[in-house]
């Protein structure tokens, strides 16, 4: 299905679902618009809870905006930065329900040359209609192993950050 999109500025028609770049540009913009309300209610909240007082002082001491965000803001969201990347990173292995749809009918296989397709899809093309059980069994471990993995790197980031203050 090929929808047209700005023929005003002499773009011809894009056909989203089937391109190799627009359809990874339109499910990873579908992607965005899901999580990008839940991060920034969590950064806000990360961002109310930086103290007042870190901020007066900082002004006191003659740092301007740009320096007391380099240096009070950041370092005080860093816990939280680390958390939304490691949430976004596990979210991405797992994704499974935004290329589903996008695709329609045979959203099962990310597009007619398995151009969106992600190990979810794959493990779910391979499971339920290949009939592969061990292979998307050895899909599901893959995915578990890759998140234990983050799993530790964000073990080790947070151990340092923590030696660090």
């Amino acid at each position: 299905r090929t929808i047209v999109f700005a023929t005003h500025l002499g773009i011809g028609p894009v056909d989203w679902q089937n391109g190799t770049w627009t359809s990874q540009f339109a499910v990873s913009s579908i992607v965005i618009w899901r999580w990008t309300g839940y991060n920034a209610l969590i950064y806000l909240a990360a961002m109310q809870a930086v103290p007042d007082e870190l901020y007066e002082s900082a002004a006191l001491d003659g740092a301007s905006r740009r320096q007391q965000f380099r240096h009070v803001t950041v370092p005080a969201l860093r816990p939280t930065i680390l958390f939304t990347v490691v949430v976004s990173t596990i979210g991405a292995t797992q994704l499974f329900g935004e290329p589903l749809l996008f695709g329609g009918a045979g959203g099962q296989k990310g597009g007619a040359s398995h151009q969106f397709q992600t190990l979810g899809l794959y493990l779910y093309e391979q499971g339920w209609f290949n009939f592969h059980l061990g292979r998307a069994s050895a899909v599901a471990w893959t995915m578990f192993l890759i998140l234990l993995l983050i799993a530790a790197v964000n073990l080790l980031i947070a151990r340092r950050l923590r030696k660090s203050h």
